[in-house]
């Protein structure tokens, strides 16, 4: 016979003592103080008794905690101990491939530029999360995912595809390294895709073609701030990703120095760029421009932002 029902249930008031109204078969609620009503199963396992939390309610109705308490001592009356295996399986949700990718992409931000980063994060969440982010790393293998890099061929982009491999490579290794998987299933699929034809970046070396350049560049007659950036790359020599994220702080115009910091440089040490009379003058000339936020070159759309990659090479 149960011994709970909805009414008992609804007329139960909280106190300034927690106390339990019994169901039967080890099931009971418990009344907190704060007004919560908990579900909770007692049972017994080699010899040991325990608990196991059945959710709260209302969220759970009388009769779904039943059906719960009847589905631990299912498990119970298997050898199963229903605790321990929710925490396996809370163990196993904590070692899913986005899980152990978010826990690697944390260890890399100590010595990788904020904008690698970024980079990175950005191709876990494009290409890699959607479709094996839930998957248990120890579990995982070659061929889904393969199919999720042939979803990136399949739209022509093989040399991403190429990277997000390598990619997801790093993190299985991570993986590895820390007892969580047993193989870098991507370290099998090397061959796997479809080769990238390697190419050469235009470059200019012919010194007359770099007068050409220059003379481009003063012409330039577009934004004012993408017109300085682009006066002021040639006289200062760093990644362009370098100049457009340059910040204020950086710059020490009385000394003639631009100190960009480990933590947005690649090789994650200090640059210091010693300033040309020329620069200088450029800078002076962005202050006013910019608006005195955090960035020199600020984004066309709002001030908490840097110009964006594609400012500069579509200006070139």
């Amino acid at each position: 016979m149960a011994f709970l029902t909805e009414t008992r249930i609804r007329a139960a008031r909280a106190t300034d003592r927690p106390y339990k109204l019994f169901d039967e078969r080890g099931l009971f609620m418990l009344v907190t103080p704060p007004g919560g009503r908990l579900w909770r199963l007692r049972y017994r396992m080699y010899g040991r008794e325990k608990l196991l939390s059945l959710g709260a309610y209302p969220d759970v109705t009388l009769k779904r905690a039943r059906e719960k308490r009847d589905d631990m001592r299912k498990l119970i009356a298997d050898g199963i101990d229903p605790s321990a295996r929710r925490k396996a399986e809370r163990g196993a949700r904590a070692e899913t491939f986005e899980a152990v990718a978010t826990e690697w992409l944390e260890l890399q931000s100590k010595a990788l530029s904020a904008e690698t980063i970024s980079i990175l994060g950005t191709r876990l969440k494009s290409f890699l999360y959607p479709y094996i982010g839930n998957r248990p790393v120890m579990a995982m293998t070659a061929q889904e995912l393969l199919a999720t890099l042939r979803r990136i061929e399949a739209r022509g982009r093989h040399e991403t595809a190429h990277r997000v491999r390598a990619l997801a490579g790093r993190v299985l290794r991570y993986a590895v390294a820390t007892g969580r998987a047993p193989h870098d299933v991507a370290a099998d699929l090397k061959d796997a895709l479809a080769p990238v034809k390697s190419r050469n970046f235009a470059s200019l070396t012919d010194p007359a073609r770099v007068g050409e350049l220059l003379l481009a560049i003063d012409s330039y007659d577009g934004q004012p701030v993408t017109a300085l950036a682009l006066r002021l790359a040639p006289l200062v020599f760093v990644r362009p990703g370098e100049l457009r994220a340059a910040e204020w702080s950086e710059f020490d115009l009385a000394n003639a120095e631009w100190r960009i910091p480990a933590n947005r440089m690649k090789m994650a040490e200090q640059h210091i760029v010693p300033l040309a009379h020329q620069a200088l003058a450029i800078l002076r000339e962005l202050e006013p421009l910019a608006r005195r936020g955090r960035y020199v070159f600020p984004s066309l759309l709002t001030r908490d932002r840097p110009m964006s990659n594609n400012t500069i090479n579509t200006a070139l």
